[in-house]
């Protein structure tokens, strides 16, 4: 609560100076009898009601995947270039096979042999010339070579990269010619099957409000004048140990023609997560404080009093400062709050 009683008494202090500055102070001056004190008013919400939170991300599909070979080897060929549109299946990359079909064919011929060794050995068995350790070695190493071909034949489909659903290339990072290990980075591949998403960082005093289904208005400085419309699909289950982020995805309607990497603006509108009794005022509306103690006005009934309310401090909401004791108030006076006193007579300004 440190942190958050600094914030406080920046609040209060900020309203003091205001009002000496003026000729005055908070307490004591007060105002003449009858004298008319314009005031500003500011709704009292709710904490966690609907607010905006604003978040900046990039533009890409919903499915990106990096493609690679299994095994490692000098790539022989790269069919495809960035910004290429393919169908699923459609061969995009492959290793130089000769080595894999070396191999391959040691597999096999590998196999072939332990295959009849086994049989002429389980024939001898039978005609008791071998014991049976004798052949159950040689059923072993059969269906160990047996394996060995399964794993150059695995080796062999993965020395090759196909489009694993219609796509397009995003970025083209290795050619012919180069030498590349197991998994190592070959194409970057986007499926527009699913749609595009905008993918933001979240800190988490917003992302607490942000909900799976909450409304978004997306605007690019790619696209002047234009705003998108999305919703948000994914709230992320834990910060980013490197940013202390948490990443929302927002999916957005219209967008299948821009470029993957545009950075975008959001605009969400979190429905967030009532909580009973604790309602969020401007820090300006608080006009006196000591710890959890508070004094804020309203205006009574006919719109022409002031009225002291005490309040409880919670905490913070972003900006606003959370406090109890607001039970059947529906606004707080916003400015002018430094020079009333009780039953003080206010006009109303916009």
């Amino acid at each position: 609560m440190n942190g958050q009683s600094a914030v406080l008494r920046r609040a209060l202090a900020a309203g003091v100076v205001f009002a000496v500055a003026c000729g005055g102070s908070a307490e004591g001056r007060g105002a003449p009898p009858e004298t008319v004190i314009p005031v500003q008013m500011a709704d009292v919400a709710p904490a966690g009601q609907a607010s905006s939170v604003s978040v900046s991300g990039v533009l890409g599909a919903k499915d990106e995947v990096t493609l690679s070979f299994k095994i490692g080897g000098i790539v022989g060929r790269v069919m495809v270039d960035d910004g290429a549109t393919v169908r699923r299946g459609q061969r995009l990359a492959a290793l130089d096979q000769r080595e894999i079909d070396a191999m391959l064919a040691k597999a096999s011929a590998g196999a072939e042999k332990a295959r009849r060794d086994a049989l002429r050995v389980e024939r001898l068995f039978r005609d008791s010339v071998t014991t049976l350790a004798q052949m159950q070695d040689a059923q072993t190493a059969r269906d160990a070579a047996e394996a060995d071909l399964r794993a150059a034949r695995v080796n062999k489909e993965y020395a090759t990269i196909n489009a694993p659903a219609d796509g397009v290339v995003l970025l083209r990072i290795a050619n012919a010619g180069q030498m590349v290990g197991p998994g190592t980075p070959v194409i970057q591949f986007a499926s527009r099957g699913r749609g595009s998403v905008l993918r933001a960082g979240v800190p988490d005093r917003d992302a607490v409000n942000v909900r799976v289904g909450d409304a978004a208005d997306v605007t690019f400085e790619a696209v002047p004048g234009k705003v998108f419309k999305g919703r948000v699909t994914q709230v992320g289950a834990a910060a980013d140990p490197r940013t202390g982020l948490i990443t929302v995805e927002i999916a957005i309607d219209g967008v299948a023609s821009l470029p993957s990497g545009l950075v975008g603006r959001a605009v969400i509108s979190a429905k967030g997560r009532a909580s009973s009794g604790v309602f969020a005022i401007p820090p300006e509306a608080l006009v006196e404080g000591d710890n959890a103690r508070g004094t804020i006005f309203t205006v009574d009934a006919s719109g022409q009093r002031a009225r002291r309310v005490a309040v409880t401090l919670v905490g913070l909401q972003g900006e606003r400062v959370l406090v109890r004791g607001l039970d059947g108030v529906s606004r707080v006076v916003r400015s002018g709050a430094v020079w009333l006193t009780d039953s003080a007579r206010v006009e109303i300004k916009p």
